[in-house]
């Protein structure tokens, strides 16, 4: 790759949990980078910086390593879709830039939900590696409209159960190492192998409010993990006001109020 005159890289812009969105130098950044380079990046301590953060860009210490790094590599072109608008092509940190801008990621509710649903599109409902995001993505997003101990069902059926990758692995792995809320991974030793980022972020979450996986098809494999999951509705679950959110990846409601500082 470095020896090659020029980079493209293709993809979906969309909300990131750590660089803001995807897109950018990140196709090639992370997607063809060493693993350890991808451990190094994606370790508890980087990932918890101020600054890195779902929707966020500028002053994002997670995405201004992925550009120094992009801007050392051959030229890249970016090739970006962004949902419902279309593509856009060009030098690949200035297309993003662009890319973002045309995105809408929020949407302003002037009052905080006890309970939040997420749909989760079929392409991400395949295991709770994949599926979780979309409730970290919510709770630890600048002002998520939220009360404490607010429950975040995410509705999915995750046939493959947390997953099955290394990545996915190394995260059940985390999970298993401690018990529910998992606060020894967010203030212990952390020498987990890359994807134990998404135990990070679900410890994170369970700090404040409650995770429950609802319409799950392989619930029992997720309990192990100290999970909480259930085949039930997610409808069933809720209690209080309850927030819909039909786009967590694309658009996500935050409260009209202050930010939140986790």
């Amino acid at each position: 790759m470095l020896q090659a005159d020029a980079l493209v890289a293709v993809g979906v812009v969309e909300l990131h949990q750590y660089a803001g969105f995807s897109g950018g130098h990140k196709a090639v950044v992370v997607g063809c980078g060493s693993q350890e380079g991808i451990r190094a990046l994606h370790h508890r301590d980087f990932l918890c910086q101020p600054g890195v953060l779902v929707g966020q860009l500028h002053d994002n210490p997670f995405r201004a390593h992925i550009d120094r790094v992009g801007q050392m590599l051959p030229p890249c072109t970016a090739l970006q879709y962004i949902h419902k608008k279309g593509w856009l092509a060009g030098e690949a940190a200035s297309t993003l830039q662009q890319a973002a801008s045309f995105c809408d990621p929020f949407f302003d509710v002037t009052t905080k939900a006890q309970s939040a649903i997420l749909r989760i599109p079929e392409s991400k409902a395949v295991n709770f590696y994949q599926a979780s995001r979309a409730a970290t993505y919510l709770a630890l997003s600048p002002r998520p409209p939220l009360e404490k101990g607010a429950r975040v069902i995410v509705e999915a059926a995750c046939p493959e159960g947390l997953g099955l990758g290394l990545g996915e692995q190394a995260c059940a792995e985390a999970l298993s190492s401690c018990s529910p809320p998992w606060s020894e991974l967010l203030d212990g030793p952390f020498e987990f192998g890359g994807g134990a980022q998404r135990a990070v972020m679900i410890a994170r979450l369970s700090r404040h409010y409650e995770l429950i996986v609802a319409g799950c098809d392989k619930p029992d494999a997720l309990r192990k993990l100290g999970i909480q999951a259930t085949s039930d509705s997610a409808e069933s679950l809720t209690r209080g006001t309850v927030l819909r959110v039909q786009q967590p990846f694309v658009q996500l409601p935050q409260f009209s109020g202050s930010s939140i500082t986790y």
